[in-house]
């Protein structure tokens, strides 16, 4: 019963919120979390590159510029967790999608554990590979046709463009360096 006891107590957390970002970190998280959004999409659609038919932006890349922008010394806003994160998760995703197609429900699940696992082991952690691996598995079928380019467009190529966005922006401020590591 005492086991119990103290399971339950564990839900109360044992530290107080800690204080709002200041309001110069919020106005560069937004500008980062902007720019890396819209040169995404843009460059996704440049019909000089041909390769305005492929879906270039994808969800979990939203959650990477929360990280990388908006807390850019977050071990997992790292340039290595951003980018092998995303690139080993997405390849798990593919891999899932295709070994388990006729048990999504399975193939889903999976993804995304087997996704944390290899960033886990890889020293990788993001957790937005985590959307990138189940996206891979309930995506559209644009998604499911790219079978291992989606690995590379959009998930590499996106993730360098944020990663380019991040490095300009997030050291333009003199309160901010990126990367922590690399």
């Amino acid at each position: 019963m005492k086991w119990f006891q103290s399971y339950f107590e564990k839900f109360r957390g044992g530290k107080r919120v800690p204080p709002r970002a200041p309001y110069y970190e919020v106005l560069w998280s937004a500008i980062g979390a902007f720019l890396g959004i819209f040169f995404v999409y843009e460059i996704g659609h440049f019909e000089q590159f041909h390769i305005e038919d492929t879906l270039f932006l994808v969800g979990s890349f939203g959650a990477s510029a929360i990280l990388i922008y908006g807390v850019p010394k977050s071990p997992y806003a790292q340039p290595r967790n951003l980018v092998f994160g995303h690139c080993l998760s997405a390849a798990v995703g593919v891999t899932c999608a295709l070994l388990l197609s006729n048990f999504p429900a399975i193939s889903a699940a999976l993804a995304v554990s087997l996704a944390l696992t290899v960033m886990h082991l890889t020293n990788s952690v993001h957790p937005p590979g985590g959307a990138t691996a189940l996206i891979a598995v309930i995506g559209s079928e644009q998604i499911h046709k790219m079978y291992f380019w989606y690995v590379l467009s959009p998930i590499f190529t996106g993730a360098l463009i944020m990663l380019v966005v991040a490095l300009l922006v997030n050291n333009l401020s003199p309160h901010r360096r990126y990367p922590e590591f690399w």
